[in-house]
């Protein structure tokens, strides 16, 4: 019979199906919908640490191939953040990555010594927003060197919870950014964050769409994109990749797994097909592996290498 469980840093997943970070908005009553949807696991959103009420509206922004995001991280804070994490993770019957997003090395750092010991199954440095540079910094992960330190100072302090570094395809090699992570300490890396950003207009108005005007773009537009940078990344680094951008169908997910992807992480399409989604490409998993004779995933990933 078909396995869809999955190990991944030592940790058992149900199935490889992961709610990437910033879908659910809402900690834990939306995440909690993923659950029972079918998500294998749960990425919380990116916290940071003061208190953000996010880019101005709208945030999101709909067109024919995918989504413009622009909400700008927000969200409570490290202070009430660390609370619901904690709760969280006390009820989810799901592994839990908790994801927090600086532009600084100390604040990660700090992030690591409030967090870590709530003892999530991974930790995830989000070092690729694009849509709070202006008024954060520019994302550490535009750079091996950059993202390499914040890794490192991270897992001085995270002990034996994982550190994945999530990573931004808008850099000229991001092979060589997960190798310096990977050297850096990094237990796994996560592939990609939103490309772009980019822009809309509405033409009647004149005007850009987004209230930021500018914005991160997904959805099945950037799926190739996510694929080259799985790919890329499978042949640069030994450490296990979650996979993500653009997923919405079973067969996107064998697709990133022969990429090299251990786990998949499904966002945009839960905006498009609602959170069935989930359901929908396990049964369509599930079909596949009986059909090819595939007892369990991991024979999959990276076949195409």
């Amino acid at each position: 019979m078909a396995d869809l469980t999955v190990p991944y840093c030592g940790v058992k997943f149900p199935n490889p199906l992961i709610l990437p970070s910033g879908i659910a908005q809402e900690i834990p009553a939306d995440h909690e919908r993923a659950i029972k949807a079918g998500a294998g696991g749960i990425t919380t959103k990116s916290l940071t640490i003061e208190p953000r009420e996010g880019n101005p509206l709208p945030r999101i922004a709909k067109y024919e191939q995918g989504f413009l995001n622009s909400v700008g991280l927000r969200g409570p804070g490290l202070v009430k953040g660390k609370s619901l994490i904690k709760e969280f993770l006390k009820t989810s019957p799901v592994p839990v990555i908790v994801s927090v997003f600086a532009t600084k090395v100390k604040d990660f750092e700090r992030f690591a010594q409030e967090l870590c010991p709530l003892n999530p199954q991974l930790f995830e440095l989000n070092l690729s927003c694009p849509n709070v540079d202006d008024d954060m910094g520019k994302a550490l992960g535009l750079g091996c060197e950059s993202s390499a330190t914040a890794v490192s100072a991270v897992k001085k302090i995270a002990g034996k919870v994982p550190v994945l570094a999530k990573l931004t395809p808008n850099v000229p090699n991001i092979a060589e950014v997960a190798r310096a992570c990977e050297d850096a300490g990094a237990d796994g890396i996560v592939a990609i964050n939103t490309a772009g950003p980019g822009m809309l207009i509405d033409i009647s108005r004149r005007k850009p769409i987004l209230g930021a005007k500018r914005g991160g773009v997904s959805g099945p537009a950037i799926k190739p994109i996510a694929v080259r940078c799985v790919y890329d990344i499978y042949e640069a680094v030994k450490i296990p990749i979650i996979g993500m951008g653009g997923v919405s169908t079973w067969e996107d997910v064998i697709e990133m797994m022969m990429a090299g992807a251990t786990l998949v992480g499904v966002g945009s399409a839960t905006y498009f097909k609602g959170y069935g989604v989930y359901q929908e490409i396990k049964q369509g998993l599930i079909a596949y592996m009986e059909k090819e004779g595939i007892n369990n995933l991991k024979e999959l990933v990276g076949v195409a290498h």
